[in-house]
């Protein structure tokens, strides 16, 4: 069937598939003539189905995480055949490759990417530039400068936003380049059916002729057993070998991940391995700020600097806060202010106010504490008003953290961990004989932990 035919299929059976979609999961009368009526096809390219929502972007977000696997699924069985389907506004535009939009995902030559994951939509900070740096450098001359490339983080700083805009600038530079992203699971899971199907052919066809090969999530190879292990290995070196770019995401550093071949270790850390951290206070308001514009809200900045104070774990969490106050303040048709947003967010500060103790969150702590920026901390200034609170922030993070000498030096914008070891030497000396010292370390220690 061409795309036409599936197309036509999909618009003569609409209200079918509607109906089966409401049949087959028991909506509830209202919510299926508030949310599933007003919809309708618009278009289908490359797979994918744009279907047109006539009311605002608030609505669509709902409509997207609530009924798109519902809707692909009744298609699939009102039609006989799968496709994507991605929700536009009336009178958007549909979605393409670096173009703002709301929808979560598109299909470009076969990769599942979501459009708004750029490089114009990234936002640099200290916890990330450097892996901002090297993945377009990496976008811009593949496979030349740093291979393989391995980006490492906690959950939601922006690791799955770098791979997407590597690959979308890559595509959009050369529509034909070979360029396949997916996640560990994903390749598990197509080595497990080439593997039954006894079709390793195909398998190997798919990951081998790879211009780049974008593996998300790579700590799950951890999961899996020899196989999937061997095949990550020969798959890396034959594409290695003929010099086509690589590229992996990980919640954590190569060697920190369990039951992985060492000849696989090692490979990871044969290109050069970047470490995004959390965002700092900065950064917070900026990527909110982003958020804003993307989605056109108009948000006050008493606003935006209250939920930068509050949520600070990750990037999902502090874009989620501010959908919930939009979403808060349209539902009830209220202004968006401070006092909304702390009214909508109360239930929820406290789970952001105890927070994991990290050398980032002592950074920003120390700065406030003493009326510095986190940058002047992180400057190479020695006068006497930033050494010594510098010297505090390294002492805290090797007492209340768990973090590597090298990723305290690395917070702190210092090259070598000798100086780590000297400042956090100097304030156990100090402390000694300084009663006014030691009371600023016990303050600072109830501003990180104020129920501890």
């Amino acid at each position: 069937m061409t795309d036409n035919d599936f197309y036509k299929k999909i618009k003569d059976n609409w209200q079918d598939i509607l109906l089966v979609l409401k049949d087959l999961y028991e909506l509830p009368e209202v919510s299926y003539k508030t949310w599933l009526l007003p919809l309708r096809p618009d278009s289908f390219r490359d797979g994918t189905l744009s279907v047109v929502y006539p009311g605002d972007r608030l609505g669509l977000g709902y409509i997207e995480r609530k009924y798109k696997y519902c809707l692909i699924k009744s298609i699939e069985t009102v039609c006989a055949e799968k496709c994507e389907v991605t929700f536009i506004c009336e009178g958007d535009d549909i979605p393409a490759p670096g173009k703002n939009s709301v929808s979560s995902y598109i299909t470009v030559n076969g990769n599942r990417l979501n459009p708004v994951y750029t490089f114009d939509n990234f936002v640099v900070g200290n916890s990330n530039k450097f892996a901002q740096a090297v993945s377009l450098a990496v976008a811009e001359s593949p496979g030349e400068l740093y291979n393989p490339l391995y980006i490492h983080g906690g959950v939601g700083l922006g690791k799955t936003h770098l791979m997407h805009a590597i690959a979308l600038f890559i595509l959009q530079n050369d529509p034909t380049a070979q360029v396949l992203y997916t996640t560990c699971e994903s390749f598990n899971n197509d080595l497990l059916d080439a593997i039954r199907n006894k079709n390793n052919y195909s398998f190997r066809e798919k990951y081998r002729n790879a211009d780049i090969l974008l593996i998300d999530d790579i700590q799950f190879l951890s999961r899996g057993g020899e196989y999937i292990q061997e095949e990550i290995f020969n798959t890396f070196n034959h594409l290695y070998e003929l010099k086509k770019q690589i590229v992996f995401a990980s919640d954590r550093p190569p060697k920190e991940i369990d039951n992985i071949d060492d000849r696989i270790i090692s490979r990871f850390l044969q290109g050069i391995t970047v470490e995004i951290l959390p965002p700092d206070y900065e950064t917070r308001i900026a990527i909110l700020r982003k958020k804003e514009e993307l989605e056109n809200y108009n948000v006050d900045a008493e606003v935006i600097n209250y939920i930068a104070s509050k949520v600070k774990s990750n990037i999902r969490e502090l874009e989620g806060a501010l959908k919930k106050v939009i979403l808060y303040a349209k539902v009830n048709n209220r202004e968006i202010n401070l006092a909304l947003a702390e009214e909508t967010l109360k239930d929820h500060l406290s789970s952001y106010t105890e927070q994991e103790i990290t050398s980032v969150r002592i950074r920003e702590v120390v700065a406030e504490h003493f009326g510095l920026k986190v940058t002047d901390l992180a400057s190479e200034k020695r006068n006497k008003d930033i050494a010594f609170p510098r010297h505090v922030a390294m002492y805290l993070c090797c007492e209340l953290t768990n973090d590597s000498l090298k990723t305290i030096a690395r917070v702190l914008g210092k090259k070598d961990h000798s100086t780590i070891i000297h400042g956090r030497d100097k304030i156990i000396k100090d402390m000694k004989t300084d009663d006014e010292l030691r009371g600023k370390i016990e303050i600072l220690k109830k501003k990180l932990s104020p129920s501890g």
